[in-house]
């Protein structure tokens, strides 16, 4: 991460902490009255593969990951039903400012993802872990309806692993070739839908080759 990137980052979550205190306080405040902590800490794999618990608010109901997988698919019966909007709105993701104030991730970086995918990488998609993570990323923006498409298939781990996941890691890399302060602004004015999002990535098994007659 370069200099610039690294001050951007920490201004910018210090910053945000700051402005955004009094509506992250109403919203622990709203997911601890729906039962259960305010917060979820899961273990991701992060710059270099060093490990750290990502915090978010609280979307499911309290041990979700112990009633199912950890992908989540549209129309999930863990998810609470403050769960919903702040999936929606994507306001679950607020708390991790804390992650970019402290240098675990950055604003804009591939999604830190957990240990159980990360073992299915290729020797070339392993480059990523050379890349601090993000909050919002451009495979990010691309597989936005990500949980329409795993809902839509029988086997929504076996979609994600061999089709959706190569290709995010495809994305982010071919992005973080040509990543400038100006491309990450814009994929963070996109991601808060103050610019144009690229169109949504087709069904992963869309050009797949079509079974023998």
């Amino acid at each position: 991460m370069t200099r610039g990137k690294r001050a951007l980052d920490m201004v910018a979550s210090a910053g945000g902490l700051t402005v955004l205190a009094p509506l992250l306080l109403v919203l622990a405040l709203v997911v601890r009255a729906d039962g259960g902590p305010a917060f979820f800490r899961q273990k991701r794999v992060g710059h270099r593969g060093h490990r750290f618990r990502i915090w978010k608010f609280r979307t499911m109901v309290p041990g979700a990951d112990r009633l199912g997988p950890q992908l989540t698919v549209h129309g999930d019966a863990r998810i609470t039903r403050i769960g919903r909007w702040l999936r929606r709105t994507k306001l679950d993701e607020l708390p991790q400012l804390l992650n970019v104030l402290v240098g675990e991730m950055s604003l804009v970086g591939p999604r830190p993802e957990v240990p159980r995918y990360v073992v299915h990488y290729t020797p070339e998609q392993r480059q990523v872990l050379e890349l601090v993570p993000g909050i919002t990323d451009p495979a990010s923006l691309a597989y936005r309806d990500e949980a329409r498409l795993l809902a839509a298939s029988s086997e929504p781990e076996t979609l994600y692993v061999e089709r959706i996941m190569p290709d995010k890691l495809r994305r982010n890399l071919a992005y973080a070739r040509r990543a400038t302060l100006g491309s990450d602004l814009r994929v963070v004015l996109a991601t808060l839908g103050l610019l144009e999002r690229p169109e949504p990535a087709a069904p992963p098994w869309a050009d797949a080759p079509s079974p023998a007659p």
